[in-house]
């Protein structure tokens, strides 16, 4: 086994019986810094289960560089609490959802065990991540849209985008449950469930989310539907997609305004 390895492994033979050969999976424990270019995971065993999946999404973001991009686009006043190291709170909330979290005590899966260590050092606790969103205004979560838009042209010039082949992008909206009768914006829609009524626009080969946009729980499925097509088709062409490409939405979406502005920007 060799020592500089965080996850080793080695067969055991079994004596006895049938001659059975037991594989044994060893974690080892360091308490060294271990920075992500000094790993390579091997995950060939479908029984071991672990929240170490969370790194490669941390090596992605590093060579992106989200966090310190995230630092520049993700601005909060200083008099407002929960203000400073905005890049890493960020990066804190996209991991925790990365982990499963779906509410701000469930991000305390960041500090279990040693993922602190594993995702590059400090991590804010959930309380501190819940003062830093409830500082948010409509405009910051437009700057949140912003780092979305520079993450897809980075990752698409880095060579995961679709050049010059076809592109898909589905469009559709979806009513996200929520509970307390005091959350702003969420109310009663069609499906008589009390939330919210994003859009939410992905790429359908690969169901990366392209564009997103939160609307009130009341709203009527074509709300904002022309604003937000505008902002998608400008966001995939500063992201480098050339090729052939269509729009898929069902008949909520069926708008003449829309179908004008795809046919003048040749989708």
């Amino acid at each position: 086994m060799d020592k500089n390895d965080l996850l080793s492994r080695k067969k055991a033979a079994v004596r006895g019986g049938r001659g059975l050969r037991q594989e044994v999976t060893l974690m080892v424990q360091d308490d060294e810094a271990v920075g992500l270019d000094a790993l390579a995971v091997r995950f060939d065993d479908e029984r071991v289960v672990s929240d170490a999946g969370a790194m490669l999404v941390a090596m992605v973001a590093q060579r992106l560089g989200v966090e310190a991009l995230a630092g520049r686009l993700v601005a909060l006043r200083r008099e407002r609490p929960g203000a400073a190291n905005a890049g890493r709170k960020v990066m804190a909330l996209v991991f925790a959802m990365v982990l499963g979290a779906d509410s701000i005590d469930d991000c305390g899966v960041l500090r279990a065990g040693r993922t602190r260590r594993l995702l590059g050092g400090w991590l804010p606790a959930p309380s501190t991540l819940g003062t830093f969103l409830r500082a948010f205004t409509f405009g910051h979560v437009r700057q949140l849209d912003r780092l979305l838009a520079e993450s897809l042209t980075r990752a698409w010039q880095a060579g995961a985008g679709p050049g010059d082949r076809r592109l898909i992008v589905d469009v559709d909206s979806f009513v996200g449950q929520v509970c307390g009768k005091t959350k702003q914006g969420a109310g009663y829609g069609y499906t008589k469930l009390f939330g919210y009524h994003p859009i939410l626009a992905t790429r359908a080969d690969t169901r990366e989310a392209l564009h997103i946009r939160l609307r009130k729980g009341s709203a009527n499925t074509q709300k904002g539907i022309k604003r937000f097509c505008e902002e998608l088709i400008a966001r995939v062409d500063r992201a480098g997609a050339t090729g052939t490409k269509l729009l898929r939405a069902d008949s909520g979406f069926w708008n003449t305004k829309v179908f004008k502005l795809l046919e003048a920007k040749d989708w």
